[in-house]
């Protein structure tokens, strides 16, 4: 089915807050200590939303930040979406992550990033980050009788430390391992110089994946296809995401690597703009933006500089 046939998302990707209490290098969102997004949802306007959602009938919810155990209501919010049959996705660094938060909820997993198996590694990329208490953080979930996964982010500070990373999320219980080529968003984009792998470091990591991959097949997955952000948006352009992505402000994102907006959820319903969503995939000036970013990727470090789509798309969604 095309996304044209859906009267709900598949998925909801909601970024609670832009706020961490981590400083990471490589992050795709911008996020940092005190760097809450301006106009962040208010406990009133997040709960109003999550109903929506529920009674749109989505059946699945990523909850991501920044980290979005930061936020006073990120329980209720969690709360909200599993009583009304949500299942949920938790994706946190794992440094202050309290998982009693989430126990008694509709879990399909909780992802913790892992970018380094010492801690000299990881705390050069993830400044402020204690490997240790992201470790003990995969214990508690395990512990907790909830699925775990492990998500790695490669730059030329870590991907050496790769397959001792696999190694790890194994021996911690994940039953998946999550990774990919290092987006060009965010503050990876400031920082890409310093950041981007080079084509033998690459290389040499997909050789380990694929070795892995045979390795632990039966006992953990390794995702990491597509692995580019330019093969994932070769297949968008082709068939549009199912996935609402929601801002921390309430506005509803096109596709995280353009940089175009295209529903806010302070003045429109959550159907109204899901159906504001589908009608920005049909528009000339996304398919030209994901030709343009094709052709130069390099387009996708301004893809946070949100704009909103020129064309009148509730005029496109009535006809």
């Amino acid at each position: 089915m095309k996304i044209e046939q859906f009267a709900a998302p598949t998925m909801v990707t909601w970024q609670l807050t832009r706020d961490c209490d981590l400083a990471c290098l490589h992050c795709c969102t911008d996020s940092a200590p005190g760097k809450a997004l301006a106009g962040e949802l208010t406990r009133e306007q997040a709960l109003k939303l999550s109903r929506e959602i529920v009674a749109a009938g989505v059946p699945y919810a990523m909850i991501v930040g920044g980290e979005p155990t930061l936020v006073p209501h990120f329980a209720e919010v969690c709360r909200t979406l599993s009583d009304g049959g949500v299942l949920l996705k938790v994706e946190t660094n794992g440094n202050n992550f309290d998982v009693d938060s989430v126990k008694g909820l509709g879990i399909r997993s909780v992802q913790i990033s892992l970018d380094g198996a010492s801690q000299a590694v990881y705390g050069r990329q993830r400044i402020n980050g204690d490997l240790d208490r992201a470790i003990t953080a995969c214990r508690g979930v395990v512990a907790a009788g909830l699925p775990l996964e492990i998500t790695f982010a490669p730059t030329r500070l870590n991907i050496f430390e790769a397959e001792a990373v696999i190694d790890l999320a194994l021996s911690l219980g994940a039953f998946r391992f999550n990774t990919g080529e290092l987006m060009r968003l965010g503050t990876a984009a400031k920082l890409w110089d310093r950041l981007e792998p080079s084509k033998a470091d690459y290389a040499a990591f997909l050789r380990v994946l694929e070795r892995k991959e045979r390795e632990l097949a039966g006992r953990m997955e390794l995702c990491y296809k597509p692995f580019s952000l330019r093969e994932e948006m070769a297949h968008r352009a082709l068939q549009p995401s199912g996935t609402l992505l929601i801002l921390p402000d309430g506005k509803v994102k096109v596709a995280a690597p353009l940089p175009f907006t295209c529903a806010d959820l302070k003045t429109q319903d959550f159907l109204a703009a899901w159906e504001s969503y589908k009608a920005a995939w049909a528009t000339a000036q996304v398919r030209e933006a994901l030709a343009l970013l094709a052709a130069d990727p390099k387009r996708s470090a301004r893809a946070n500089e949100w704009t909103e789509l020129e064309q009148d798309l509730p005029a496109m969604v009535s006809r």
